[in-house]
């Protein structure tokens, strides 16, 4: 049990509700004192102006009939309902006229107003006199006897008494409401954040596939958790990634420096002359060749998905871009019996990263002309690629489409993962990166990587988010 009270005190729900109690304790405390000294001085003050009035009035019939008119006076006025403390004494403090029974005793040595509340009791009330209090004015005549008059201070009194008991009440009111907002909205704040801690937990011994809890609610704890799963999926993306990575790369390039050894196991075998030794020598720096183009690409791949040269974009138009790819491959494609075939309207700019998407249309076209049919030998029928751009609403397309064989339907996905090969490509050169490369690239920049079919062959569309200026 104590435990648990101890745990419950150390989260910060309930020090976070003890301190707005604590700081809404004292406000309410430092009010009270403040509008009740404020009230029950005001109300002094006007009993002390009520009282110096009713002493000008009773010295004024003092002053017109002497003793006798000053003792019927204060006799008629002490009958009257809700009236004033009189009281007259001899020289030795007997009390000879008025409506007290006795008083705090000194009260009478002292003349003018009294310096604090005494105490007094009125006829009839004996024992009570610690709860009636009052403030006089004392004065002589020149007889000897003394005169009091004086005011009760039940209502101030009453009036303190009052905020006492609301402040009391109103504590009571906001501890019982703390403890309500506390249980029905601290606890469950408390029971979503032990949640949230056993996911992460979950998360921290290897299970990243565990997501944090969302209610639904859309509040903070939603908004944060959406964020962290969101960032969970994309550390799993990564991390199979990684993974998939790490086993394309020891099943895939397995095979190529198997094949280098062999070479070099093979040249040193036997007696060779040096022509047989060069010959070798060029094919082991071919193979090595292609293993440093395989790493380079995973390297930019990586790099791309990290974000990396994003900063190196500009706003640059597209067609002098597609014009010198073609070109580039223009003979590679003739060589091949293709007909390589630019189709771009008007001109259209885009904030691009030059060297990467003529690197990715480069990729494609050389795609393109590996797979696609070979024409007869009189150069007729030849198959085309096309490579192409247009606008559709606020994307610009770009595409390379040839008439091969295509990719699958249920296949185009997995196409463009690392190092994947379909097994009608497995007998053209390459590693497999090209499509992934373009993926990263496209990711790079906003934009998508999709494959479609353009019967027959494959259609590969790049897909640009268009300047704001150019948006249709």
């Amino acid at each position: 049990m104590m435990n648990r009270l101890s745990a419950l005190l150390s989260t910060t729900a309930v020090r976070l509700s003890a301190l707005y109690l604590l700081l809404f304790l004292l406000s309410a405390m430092a009010l009270f004192f403040y509008m009740t000294n404020l009230s029950v001085n005001f109300l002094t003050a006007q009993t002390q102006k009520a009282l110096l009035d009713e002493v000008t009035s009773v010295t004024q019939s003092y002053e017109r009939g002497g003793i006798p008119l000053l003792v019927r006076t204060i006799d008629r006025r002490s009958r009257q309902p809700g009236a004033f403390l009189y009281l007259i004494s001899d020289p030795t403090g007997r009390i000879l006229s008025g409506n007290v029974e006795s008083l705090e005793p000194g009260v009478l040595d002292i003349s003018g107003m009294s310096d604090r509340p005494f105490t007094y009791m009125r006829y009839g009330e004996q024992g009570n006199a610690e709860k009636h209090k009052a403030i006089a004015i004392v004065f002589a005549i020149p007889n000897g006897m003394r005169v009091l008059i004086g005011r009760d201070l039940s209502e101030p009194e009453l009036f303190r008494d009052i905020m006492r008991r609301a402040l009391v009440l109103a504590l009571g009111i906001m501890g019982i409401g703390a403890f309500l907002i506390w249980y029905f909205v601290g606890r469950r704040a408390l029971l979503r954040l032990k949640q949230v801690s056993s996911s992460s937990q979950r998360i921290m011994a290897g299970d990243l596939g565990e997501r944090l809890p969302v209610s639904g609610s859309g509040d903070e704890f939603d908004r944060l958790s959406i964020n962290l799963n969101a960032m969970l999926g994309r550390i799993e993306e990564l991390n199979d990634g990684l993974k998939h990575v790490s086993d394309n790369i020891a099943h895939d390039l397995k095979t190529p420096l198997t094949r280098l050894r062999n070479k070099a196991e093979a040249t040193l075998s036997g007696q060779k002359d040096n022509t047989e030794y060069r010959a070798a020598l060029e094919d082991i720096i071919a193979e090595s060749d292609q293993l440093i183009r395989t790493f380079n690409a995973i390297l930019m791949i990586s790099r791309l998905e990290a974000g990396y040269s994003s900063e190196n974009m500009e706003v640059l138009p597209v067609n002098p871009i597609l014009h010198d790819v073609a070109e580039l491959y223009e003979p590679v494609a003739e060589d091949a019996g293709l007909e390589l075939v630019v189709e771009a309207g008007a001109d259209i700019s885009l904030r691009i990263n030059r060297e990467l998407v003529g690197q990715t249309i480069s990729n494609l076209i050389d795609n393109a002309i590996k797979y696609s049919p070979v024409a007869d030998e009189g150069g007729e029928n030849r198959t085309k690629i096309t490579v192409a751009m247009k606008q559709e609403g606020d994307q610009i397309l770009i595409s390379v489409a040839d008439q091969g064989a295509g990719i699958p339907e249920a296949m185009r996905e997995q196409a463009t993962e690392r190092f994947v090969r379909l097994e009608e490509s497995r007998t053209q050169p390459g590693s497999g990166l090209g499509l992934s490369l373009a993926k990263a690239v496209m990711k790079l920049h906003g934009g998508s990587l999709m494959l479609e079919d353009n019967s027959p062959g494959l259609r590969v569309v790049l897909a640009f988010p268009a300047l704001p200026e150019t948006k249709q």
